[in-house]
């Protein structure tokens, strides 16, 4: 039996003890609800709501922070809603030119909802982490605030499904919200004359406090009578400090990520054994598929082009020890160097050509193979790389390349296809420039050693992550770093130090000592600020139930009733509005998802 048969067997099970549990009343004796069809259980408890009072105390501190996220929550609804409609807009274009994407991975439903283990991108470990993160700040914040409103909060708890995956405060909706429309009872038949004298006159009293306008919802003024309502103002630094505290929490935990803890990783090396041929040099001495070649002899490697290099100063028979790291393990392998095989072509692949460069101009293409420079053979990267620093700009050079098999050029008798190529100037040291980009996705092969070794640039791709910090000026950098885990830098996504990539990396200056535990540490954070920096911005949708939704409909309310000075009128245009844009928001969502597959039928 399979270990997801296993999940989904206690699941199961659960999700049955749950429901037994329910119909039975045994969930309510304990102050316990299901949220929901779902077998997610609401623990409630009434411990803990007076420290919320004491942290509620600096009341001019938390007005000023969630006055401050009203501001933050809707220029995220704006930016929001503007990715929304421009996604829509152009998938509607895409329709209109026939170029409609294709179903994948980007628009599944499942990968719509930010579920640790359901959604692909985010990790089940650091993804529960970081969700419970968010919950709780979101949540308590809205209790704190609660508080320093005046507003009751009944329990706060846990949500529990078989592990707790967040927590929840539960603030008096009445008091909140205002007490719900129609739940006033009418005078029973039987009641006396006198009695239904009274009740009149209560509900003649009732209606004018509703008819008196946005800013007269508060608590009633008739001695020490119920609470009727927050004013808007007040519910509004409520709904908003959820937002507020998700996005302070994002900013600290991306503040420490891109800074401190990003300072303290540094590439180990961008050589790691990618295949090992049965039986070769390096199958026999015991390297492994996975290792991270660090050291040749005494010549620390940090590249498998330094690998190429050392190894062109070795003849066959040699033998050369090469250390490896595997898991946090180094590990030493003693090879003898191999003769290279007589059918071993080697040269140079041409992996792409720089737009306007001399190679381009001349009439090199992807997919060639350079063999040779002038009299110098292209063994390798490392011949090739060693050969241009010895160029100079204006300097002419015959390349000589072995073409594919769809190549429909001029060729010489070996079948090859050699170009007179004038070299420009690479604006290092006046050296000349080619403008080819080689390698094929960044593997070499060692075939004196029997492994192909990949470059995966590791310290490119940790500059990378270091300057997403000062790209944050311009709304590139924004969708960068909304986009990193999922989308990367070129559609591989960036789940955090984790796996293969962890290999590549090391501790360096304070975070030595603490071996991987800094990519724990790293880890934790990104998804801590990604998910918070998420759930912030798509709180501040104007769509109910969400936050931004009660405070788009509230301030819709103040808006219109200042034109017309009508509570009735103002009510229904502002749930008009509302309804409006939650329907539009999700039809955009559904669209979104899919439209792909709509485009695949037509």
């Amino acid at each position: 039996m399979s270990g997801t048969s296993i999940v989904l067997g206690i699941f199961l099970l659960y999700w049955f003890l749950i429901s037994v549990l329910d119909r039975k009343g045994i969930l309510e004796k304990y102050n316990i609800s299901t949220f929901g069809p779902l077998p997610i259980l609401m623990i409630r408890t009434t411990r803990g709501l007076k420290l919320l009072d004491i942290l509620a105390r600096p009341k001019l501190y938390w007005r000023s922070f969630a006055n401050l996220g009203i501001l933050l929550m809707f220029a995220g609804m704006i930016a929001m809603f503007l990715v929304i409609a421009l996604s829509d807009l152009a998938l509607y274009t895409s329709f209109l030119n026939g170029n409609v994407p294709e179903p994948g991975k980007y628009n599944a439903p499942r990968n719509i909802l930010l579920i640790p283990g359901v959604n692909e991108f985010i990790p089940f470990t650091w993804g529960v982490i970081a969700l419970i993160v968010t919950l709780v700040v979101h949540e308590f914040s809205h209790a704190i605030l609660c508080r320093v409103e005046g507003i009751r909060v009944k329990s706060m708890g846990i949500l529990y499904a078989l592990v707790p995956i967040g927590g929840f405060a539960e603030p008096d909706d009445e008091q909140l919200f205002g007490p719900k429309e129609n739940t006033e009872e009418e005078p029973p038949l039987t009641a006396t004359i006198e009695e239904i004298e009274e009740w009149e006159k209560g509900r003649k009293v009732r209606q004018e406090t509703e008819g008196s306008g946005p800013e007269e919802l508060k608590h009633e003024k008739s001695g020490s009578g119920p609470v009727v309502g927050a004013t808007r103002t007040q519910r509004a630094r409520i709904l908003a400090s959820g937002v507020m505290a998700n996005f302070s929490v994002a900013f600290i935990a991306l503040l420490l990520f891109f800074g401190p803890v990003l300072g303290a990783i540094a590439p180990l090396s961008d050589a790691m054994v990618l295949t090992v041929n049965e039986s070769s040099p390096a199958d026999l001495a015991g390297l492994e598929e996975g290792m991270i070649i660090t050291q040749i002899n005494d010549t620390d490697i940090t590249t498998a082009i330094d690998l190429q290099t050392y190894l062109e100063t070795t003849s066959p028979g040699d033998t050369v020890r090469i250390y490896a790291e595997k898991n946090d393990t180094v590990s030493t392998h003693d090879l003898q160097i191999a003769p290279v095989p007589s059918d071993y072509v080697g040269g140079v692949l041409v992996g792409g050509v720089v737009s306007g460069s001399p190679a381009a101009e001349a009439g090199i293409e992807t997919g060639m193979t350079m063999i040779r420079i002038n009299n110098t053979e292209m063994q390798n990267i490392a011949t090739f790389v060693n050969f241009m620093g010895t160029t100079r700009a204006n300097q002419t050079v015959e390349v000589e390349l072995l073409p594919p098999e769809d190549y429909t050029g001029n060729l010489t008798e070996n079948g090859t296809v050699v170009f007179d190529v004038k070299l420009s100037s690479s604006s290092e040291n006046d050296r000349g420039f080619l403008g080819i980009i080689y390698g094929n996705s960044g593997v070499v092969a060692f075939p004196m050693l029997g492994i192909s070794v990949w470059m995966p640039q590791a310290k490119v791709y940790l500059d990378a992550l270091k300057q997403i910090p000062s790209l944050l000026a311009v709304p590139a950098g924004w969708i960068i770093l909304f986009g990193l885990p999922i989308y990367g830098f070129a559609g591989e996504g960036f789940r955090g130090f984790s796996g293969t990539i962890m290999q590549f990396y090391q501790p360096v200056g304070w975070a030595e000592p603490l071996g991987i535990g800094i990519f724990w540490i790293a880890n934790t954070l990104l998804w801590v600020g990604w998910l918070n920096f998420y759930v912030g911005l798509f709180n501040c949708l104007p769509a109910v139930p969400l936050d931004g939704g009660h405070v788009f409909k509230d301030y819709i309310y103040s808006f219109v009733y200042r034109l017309t000075r009508n509570n009735s009128v103002s009510e229904k245009v502002s749930n008009s509005i509302t309804a409006s844009f939650s329907m539009l928001i999700l039809f955009s969502f559904i669209f979104m998802i899919l439209g792909p597959f709509i485009g695949q039928w037509v």
